[in-house]
């Protein structure tokens, strides 16, 4: 991306006249720690969040991410989920538990979207990114106890890792 930085407006309905700054390229230059096994467009093609992560802020992301998305135009349907499961925590309790922060209405997500597209905020960067290492715990627990490569052991964890960008469809 060249020196200068691209400024996004966001209007939506969590946030209005909302501004940042995209200040790397898309898809690149990545805290070493983080390195995500999906990009957001194949996390929106597998299913996640029961399809209704993005709906109202759509114009503000790459519309390819949204080719082959399985979205839900009214309210979460856990069936557009990958492992066909509801694996997520309701709003109010990440409010609750202080994992909002205020740029990133919509949680880690949409944090993570941002950040694939250019956007850097360090201090928030390096929270999203601990609490990224810190949802691995689930993956050595299907390894523990599944089978490789069975989709019907742990289908809530599957699903919750799939949320966190990481591919639990090959353990």
């Amino acid at each position: 991306m060249s020196s200068r930085r691209r400024s996004v407006v966001v209007d939506d309905q969590m946030q209005t006249d909302y501004r940042y700054a995209l200040s790397e390229a898309a898809g690149r230059n990545f805290d070493p720690q983080f390195q995500p096994e999906l990009t957001p467009a194949e996390m929106l093609a597998l299913g996640v969040f029961g399809g209704c992560c993005l709906n109202d802020c759509r114009d503000e992301f790459p519309a390819a991410w949204f080719a082959r998305a399985r979205l839900s135009p009214d309210r979460p349907d856990p069936a557009l989920n990958h492992f066909g499961v509801a694996a997520s925590q309701p709003r109010s309790v990440w409010l609750k538990k202080g994992w909002i922060h205020p740029d990133d209405p919509r949680g880690w997500f949409q944090w993570y979207c941002r950040y694939y597209q250019g956007r850097r905020m360090p201090e928030e960067d390096a929270r999203q990114i601990k609490r990224w290492k810190a949802i691995r715990r689930h993956v050595a627990q299907i390894k523990r106890h599944c089978e490789p490569g069975d989709p019907f052991c742990r289908p809530r964890q599957r699903q919750a890792l799939l949320h966190w960008a990481y591919d639990s469809r090959k353990i």
